[in-house]
């Protein structure tokens, strides 16, 4: 079996307009929400072999609150630039690559891309994947394969499906 988990960047900061919006950090809320969404994957015993992440800064945030929460070491994350701007092509051959090194992957990118991404390899219409929103996907024997429905979806958590956030 092989597992993905789309992972939303948390809640980012618009208060420095001269930043741009690749260097937008997470605002508190963000912070938080990160905190326990890592905490509630930690408590379902969640643990990927890798983290691959959009180098932007509230992505990378969200990827290394995360890790600390499940237990996985921040220097371990690895960054890819296609995952800032990146077609859907482009994460599909991510994917594809990291598939066939490890099963168990956390992708933590942006929406609208995340969003579609979930909507398409589960085949099903999950609408928009809030910040710091997760969809596990599971592939079966066959492996990840990027034809549309061709995982199952395990579930859809996000912040305030608990009350927090």
């Amino acid at each position: 079996m092989q597992r993905l988990y789309l992972i939303r960047h948390a809640k980012s900061s618009w208060a420095d307009e001269r930043l741009a919006d690749f260097h937008r950090p997470l605002k508190t809320r963000g912070i938080k929400a990160a905190e326990a969404m890592g905490a509630r994957l930690a408590a379902a015993g969640v643990v990927p072999q890798l983290i691959v992440s959009s180098p932007a800064v509230r992505a990378r945030s969200t990827a290394a609150i995360i890790a600390d929460g499940v237990g996985c070491a921040v220097e371990g994350i690895v960054y890819d630039e296609g995952l800032y701007l990146g077609s859907e092509e482009y994460h599909y051959e991510l994917l594809g690559t990291l598939f066939g090194r490890v099963d168990e992957v956390f992708l933590v990118g942006h929406n609208d891309t995340i969003s579609y991404l979930a909507a398409h390899l589960c085949g099903r219409d999950l609408g928009n994947v809030p910040t710091c929103g997760i969809v596990a996907i599971e592939y079966g024997a066959g492996g990840f394969s990027a034809q549309k429905g061709a995982g199952r979806l395990l579930f859809f958590w996000y912040p305030k499906d608990q009350g927090g956030g």
